[in-house]
């Protein structure tokens, strides 16, 4: 990943300027979430989103947010990303919270969700006033940062040795 010190240091500065943003970055992600019906779709069963599931969830997004960018990359921050990996696949999806949806999230959309993720928090970034250098050394991080979160989330859908 070439995830630096300086990427570290760039990472919290980045959860500093988002702090007081993280419910207008849901508010965009999950405003493209909700257009979408085959995105939707993941959050819903026979047709119905499940509205307290989708809450439940954006809550955890927006810590996710916090911590990607605050939280050490230790052993507990590993377990975590397992423990969400599970919530996304058929191990643990709809579980944590009871929900009546899907009961997977295909890999292909936790991959192709990098960029989005990635492209939609530049703007945020920019809002308090860093020079274009600093937003871009956070806009790396981040994308650092959410790549690997995504890699380790994709585990349980690898087959025994081959991860």
């Amino acid at each position: 990943m070439l995830f630096s010190e300086e990427d570290e240091k760039n990472l919290r500065l980045a959860g500093e300027v988002l702090k007081d943003q993280t419910d207008a970055v849901l508010d965009l992600w999950y405003g493209y979430v909700g257009s979408n019906e085959h995105l939707l779709y993941y959050f819903s069963k026979d047709q119905q989103p499940d509205t307290a599931y989708l809450a439940a969830v954006r809550a955890r997004f927006g810590q996710w947010i916090l911590d990607l960018c605050n939280r050490p990359y230790d052993q507990e921050w590993l377990n975590y990303q397992h423990e969400i990996a599970l919530r996304h696949h058929s191990t643990k999806k709809n579980k944590t919270d009871d929900a009546k949806a899907v009961p997977i999230i295909h890999y292909r959309y936790m991959v192709a969700f990098i960029f989005p993720i990635t492209a939609t928090i530049k703007s945020f970034l920019a809002n308090k006033g860093h020079d274009a250098a600093t937003v871009e050394a956070m806009h790396a991080a981040w994308f650092k940062a959410v790549t690997l979160t995504v890699i380790l989330w994709t585990h349980p859908y690898i087959n025994k040795n081959e991860f």
